[in-house]
């Protein structure tokens, strides 16, 4: 024999119970109007022994408080949230969200035009974190999004950043080059238009001019199949180069299967090294050299920041360690 499946209460339920109006019921329950002592324990006590639960999402719609935190990416397709980077910012995001009773969207922000005002228009958006910011994108924060807005990558006065200190984790990796015997080193960087890719191509280029050895320069977009297309490119330009830096891990892999591909070893022939130290890292053919990128705990910091609705320094760094392996 089956049960009848249980009826959820609803707060007309509550009401009938306490004999007061469903409006009466709605503010007690919410805290959000006037009621005497004995309406205020009767709705209680009506709603403790029915089991009523209020309905979150419905409640954060009438008070505008939002039920979910908005990952918004930048970037020229949509294509850009196939990142295995975006799968750890929103897995982070979401962990982050959870006790707050808050779930996580995905949404594409075009690089040519970043609209983020029906975000701040939307009273289901608690907060939005930004991920490959742009100097356009910071521009196009609405006044009413503020203090409940973060971004990974640059900030503003108003927008507080959080970040990898990938200046740093790419001097590290270049020096880690440079002193293996490493002089003709090229690197695979990001897309041109994302300002922070270039804190780790300013790092390589001082190096390099530093020492006075040439600066080899090849565009990607974080992608393996950049990675790739730039190796070809770097084989072709300067055949005698023996190590390339990538931008990201993603893209020293489809490094490492051009040259694959072309026939030179890693790391005899060539060193490769990355950037971001992914799950898949160590497991590469040759394990791959890299760098730490903690993106779980900045994006945490970003979203409880934006959650809490905390005053924040305006950009927080978190620092990056070279992890030393096979391929370099």
């Amino acid at each position: 024999m089956t049960m009848p499946p249980t009826r959820r209460m609803t707060l007309e339920d509550v009401a009938k119970a306490a004999g007061v109006s469903r409006a009466t019921a709605s503010r007690v329950i919410s805290g959000t109007g006037p009621a005497s002592p004995a309406v205020w324990d009767r709705v209680r006590t009506a709603a403790r022994h029915l089991g009523y639960q209020p309905d979150q999402v419905a409640r954060s719609l009438v008070s505008g408080t939002g039920f979910r935190l908005v990952i918004a990416v930048v970037g020229t397709t949509s294509r850009v949230l196939d990142d295995p980077y975006v799968d750890r910012a929103v897995a982070a995001a979401a962990e982050t969200a959870a006790p707050y009773g808050v779930g996580v969207s995905l949404q594409w922000v075009p690089r040519g035009a970043p609209r983020l005002d029906r975000l701040a228009e939307d009273r289901s958006v608690r907060g939005v974190v930004l991920i490959n910011t742009t100097e356009a994108a910071l521009a196009a924060v609405p006044a009413s999004l503020h203090r409940r807005v973060a971004s990974i990558g640059i900030g503003s006065r108003r927008v507080p950043s959080f970040d990898v200190d990938n200046g740093g984790g790419a001097s590290a990796i270049v020096h880690h080059l440079y002193a293996g015997g490493r002089r003709r080193i090229a690197m695979v960087t990001g897309p041109p238009w994302l300002p922070c890719a270039w804190r780790s191509v300013r790092s390589y280029q001082n190096l390099m001019r530093s020492t006075g050895l040439p600066v080899r320069l090849v565009a990607g977009d974080f992608s393996a199949a950049a990675g790739q297309q730039g190796m070809r490119t770097v084989l072709r330009r300067w055949p005698d180069t023996d190590a390339v830096f990538a931008i990201n891990d993603a893209t020293a892999l489809g490094a490492i299967a051009a040259l694959r591909e072309a026939g030179r070893r890693v790391p005899d022939d060539v060193a490769v090294a990355g950037f971001d130290d992914i799950p898949f890292a160590e497991l590469s053919a040759p394990p791959l050299t890299t760098a730490s990128h903690p993106v779980g705990q900045i994006v945490a910091a970003a979203a409880s920041a934006v959650l809490a609705g905390s005053r924040v320094a305006p950009d927080a760094i978190f620092p990056s360690t070279l992890v030393r392996r096979v391929s370099a």
